[in-house]
């Protein structure tokens, strides 16, 4: 007799683990960073620092106040010396620490007046070594800082109307602008008003300074700020019924799982972009992925919505009201620097100067400013690329300022070696750094102005060369002609030496994508000038009339890029 067989049970659904969404009900501490936040919100610990820290000395510092909180004002200690990058990933944080800091000055817009520049300066010789970087977020950055010296510093720096605040930490970092704006002919919309404004509404407000990481702003009336890898960008458009305005774009970035930022087709009037920036850092702080840091940035949650979601849940969630659609920005034909001289619409001009890399002193900061009044200007600006500006120099004044910028290693008419080279911090103060950059970098400039002096008068365009100390692309590698990422390599001898994985036509605006990665080629940092000067030949002995970098190693046979 047969045997009646039990009902198999329906299959239970598995349940999703929460990503740590606040606006899904999930707030607890998901990870050490989200605890430290909960127990004491960042920005508090601007008063530890001055009435605990700087009178009782580095031993004093919390742990939780050292290696977060700080970050909220621009300070992370810097590499202790003599650690090689072999050993990044091996040593615990204390051991890693130096008993100095970095500090980052936030300068949105890269916007100074010369005045300012001086104060950046003089900071800089009395208590940073005479150290002043200027990166790619158009900071000034510091090394060899005191904490004892830190309230003395934000004095100084806000009395000319400068600041650290939200610098760095989980937190609205500087807003990126035009250098140019107000004074390109090229220019949409100058979006200096929209960026002013976002500064003095949200920046330093605790409602928005505690984000499930960094995010990053870009405002410009042109494509000369990176827009495509930002978590959010305003990229000025003329539109065809309503006039100049901005395009948004979000969820941009690189590091190691590098996207691109996604159109959402949305036209937004100056007069908004405020409004419109509010909403989109809002979606971030509710909607981001807490639960592992390594998805909590903006660009994992517009991948998982997509631009069209993420356009509608800011419009009925937080705007209240539709957005106009809007027509896309035009892609520049090269990519914009500002080196060089250019005509301004005011008749007067700019001139735009190339350091190494961004590398650069207190002492040229102060000799710049001085060099500028000189000529009859008072506004510098920082650049996007590591460049340095000077605004508003009558015609008369053009050939003595670039003269004495170039006395001061600021070469307005560089090599395309020397413009296009770009470097993190590396080795030299970064705790996450593999292999050394800034000074590699000059070395290879200076190298390869030499080797390739034949054929640079040839190039129409830059070959970028950016380099970086680590996986994390803050000298934007991804985006590169020739992107080198810092790791430990196997030399001809067996040696385990600092090198690079090698990251070929990657770009922005025409070429928007990522560099081509040749599956195990590897280069060290002695064999670089070598490398860079073979494929730069093979390039221009190989490309098509017009072809630019990006085209040709897209195409390129793999042993030409070898």
């Amino acid at each position: 007799m047969a045997t009646p067989q039990t009902p198999a049970r329906p299959a239970r659904a598995k349940q999703k683990r929460g990503e740590g969404q606040w606006a899904l009900g999930y707030r607890e501490p998901l990870n050490p960073n989200e605890r430290s936040k909960k127990d004491d919100h960042p920005l508090n610990v601007r008063a530890r620092i001055e009435n605990i820290y700087a009178h009782r000395g580095f031993d004093a510092i919390d742990p939780g106040d050292l290696r977060g909180r700080f970050r909220w004002f621009g300070l992370y200690t810097q590499r202790k010396p003599g650690i090689d990058g072999g050993r990044t990933a091996t040593l615990e944080p204390e051991e890693l620490d130096d008993r100095y800091f970095m500090l980052r000055v936030r300068i949105d817009g890269g916007a100074l007046t010369t005045g300012q520049l001086t104060v950046l300066g003089e900071i800089s010789q009395q208590y940073a070594r005479d150290t002043a970087d200027i990166t790619d977020r158009q900071n000034i950055q510091y090394h060899w800082i005191r904490i004892e010296d830190v309230p003395t510093i934000w004095a100084k720096l806000e009395n000319a109307g400068m600041t650290t605040m939200e610098a760095c930490g989980d937190s609205p970092r500087v807003i990126l602008g035009s250098p140019v704006a107000g004074i390109a002919a090229a220019e949409v919309i100058d979006g200096t008003p929209a960026i002013d404004e976002i500064k003095r509404r949200y920046i330093g407000k605790p409602e928005y300074a505690n984000l499930p990481r960094k995010f990053k702003t870009a405002i410009s009336g042109q494509p000369d700020v990176a827009h495509e890898i930002h978590d959010v960008a305003f990229v000025g458009v003329d539109h065809p019924e309503h006039g100049p305005g901005f395009d948004v774009w979000v969820g941009g970035g690189l590091s190691t799982n590098p996207m691109l930022g996604q159109r959402l087709g949305a036209w937004i009037p100056l007069a908004e972009v405020p409004d419109v920036w509010e909403g989109v850092i809002s979606i971030f702080r509710d909607y981001g992925y807490r639960r592992l840091r390594s998805r909590a940035r903006i660009k994992f949650l517009v991948k998982d919505w997509g631009a069209a979601k993420f356009r509608q849940v800011l419009q009925d969630e937080y705007l209240k009201r539709e957005l106009i659609d809007g027509p896309p920005p035009v892609d520049p034909a090269v990519p914009i620097d500002h080196v060089g001289v250019h005509p301004q619409v005011d008749g007067k001009f700019y001139v735009g100067a190339a350091p190494i890399a961004g590398r650069s002193s207190g002492g040229t900061l102060v000799a710049v400013a001085k060099a500028a009044e000189r000529a009859g200007s008072n506004r510098v600006r920082l650049t996007p690329q590591q460049k340095l500006v000077v605004l508003d120099v009558p015609e008369a004044q053009v050939a003595t300022l670039s003269a004495e910028l170039a006395e001061l290693g600021l070469e307005t008419k560089p090599s395309p070696w020397r413009r296009g080279v770009m470097a993190c911090t590396g080795l030299e103060f970064c705790k996450l750094a593999i292999v050394e950059t800034k000074a590699r970098a000059q070395q290879l400039v200076a190298d390869l102005e030499k080797s390739l002096a034949d054929i640079q008068d040839g190039l129409e365009t830059p070959v970028t060369v950016h380099l970086n100390g680590c996986p994390n692309s803050c000298a934007r590698i991804q985006t590169a002609d020739i992107g080198l990422k810092g790791q430990i390599v196997t030399d001809a001898d067996g040696n385990q030496v600092e090198g690079f994985q090698v990251h070929l036509g990657g770009g922005l605006g025409l070429d928007a994508g990522f560099g081509r990665k040749l599956r195990g080629h590897k280069v060290t940092s002695g064999e670089l000038t070598g490398y860079v000067e073979r494929v730069v030949r093979n390039y221009v002995a190989g490309r098509e009339p017009g072809e630019r970098f990006p085209q040709w190693a897209a195409r390129a046979e793999e042993s030409a890029l070898q």
